[in-house]
Parts: C-alpha cells; structure tokens; sequence
C-alpha cells in the first residue's frame, strides 16, 4: 500500500468519524458519541503519521492530549476539570510548537498580537465570573494558555503571510472560538446549538492544524 493510499484511507475514516460524532451531538446520542469521540483525534493522529517523513513531537503530544481532554469531557460532570487540564496541556504544548517556527519577534509586534485575544478572553470572563466559584483561576491560566497559542500563531503568520500558516492561524481561532462557548455553555447561558458549533469547530481546528504541519513538514 503506497502512502498516498494510506494518506487517503486514513483522511476519509477521518471524515467519516467527524460526521458521525458531530451527528450524535445534534441527535444528542450519547451512545454513539462514546464510540466516536475518542475516535476523532485517534484518526487525525494517524492522518499526521501517515504523512510525514518526521512527526513534529509538540504536534503529536498535543493531540494525544487532546484525546484525554475528548474522553474526560464526555463526563462534564464528574471529569471537566481533568477535561480542562487535559487540554491546557495540549494548548501548551501548542504554544511550544508554534513559538519554534517564530523569529525574533519585538515586545511591540507581540503585544500588538496578543490585545485581540486577550480583549476577548476578558470578555469572555467577564461574562462567566459570578459562575465561576472555585473555577476561576483554572479558567483564568486555560484562558492565558489559549491566547498565547492565538498570540503565536497570528506572529507566525505575519511573519510569512502564506496559505500553510493562514491555516495555523484559522485553526488557532476556530479551536479558541470553540473553547470560548464551552465557557459560555458551562458558566453563562447553556443553549443546545453551543453544543453543535462547539464540537464543530473544533473538528474543524483541529485539522486545520494538522493539515498545516503536514505541509510544513513536506
């Protein structure tokens, strides 16, 4: 089997496996959604390995924490904590990853990155405090590790404004858009269609990632 075969194979399980969970959201199956959560990052993994001559470790890491995070979540209610850490972890780990394709950058450039994501972490914030009890310091180091990892990517791609790093940048927004409605969604306003987008673009970010350090690596 040449690895273009496997690359396709691998792309098309994927897919099918993203389809699949985020239809067992809608239809709210909590069954099937055991099945094909843990799934999704499983697959994309694979998707990566399959792709590359020599797997990016921070990337990899990233995901496999990911998959914790997927799998703890899938009881909010007795696991979101290690949910939480779970992909603290994997945004951290992202952040190294992202910052090793950065040249010097000036405090200047970095601050002028960060006033969008940090303005809307602390919007986000200060919608959800008064919810948020014991809950607010883990949210507020997640909320630093999910903007740094926004910080670094929109870097990176003022620094080479390319298709390959225009995909990092769009998977760094959607993966922190996701994790801002899990915010509101837990801590602010539950609503069923939260649920759909979050999952959704999350999948989507995800790839997008991974679809960019696969050409990268190439």
């Amino acid at each position: 089997m040449t690895r273009q075969t496997k690359i396709t194979i691998t792309s098309i399980l994927f897919l099918l496996v993203a389809i699949l969970d985020v239809y067992a959201v809608i239809t709210q199956n909590k069954s099937l959604e055991i099945i094909f959560k843990p799934l999704l990052m499983t697959l994309l993994v694979i998707v990566y390995l399959v792709s590359v001559k020599k797997p990016n470790f921070w990337l990899v890491s990233a995901l496999f924490f990911s998959f914790w995070g997927d799998v703890f979540l899938l009881d909010k209610v007795n696991y979101f904590v290690f949910g939480l850490g779970s992909f603290l972890i994997a945004h951290v780990l992202y952040v190294k990853m992202t910052s090793q394709l950065l040249k010097k950058q000036s405090a200047n450039k970095i601050l002028k990155a960060a006033i969008i994501f940090v303005a809307l972490f602390a919007g986000v914030l200060f919608l959800i405090k008064d919810n948020l009890g014991e809950m607010l310091v883990p949210v507020i180091v997640y909320g630093i590790a999910i903007s740094a990892f926004g910080t670094c990517a929109l870097l990176n791609y003022q620094q080479e404004k390319s298709t390959i790093n225009l995909w990092l940048l769009l998977g760094a927004i959607l993966f922190i858009a996701s994790d801002s409605l899990i915010a509101l969604n837990n801590f602010y306003s539950p609503k069923r269609l939260f649920d759909i987008a979050i999952i959704t673009l999350y999948i989507v970010s995800q790839y997008l990632i991974v679809k960019a350090m696969i050409a990268k690596n190439q």
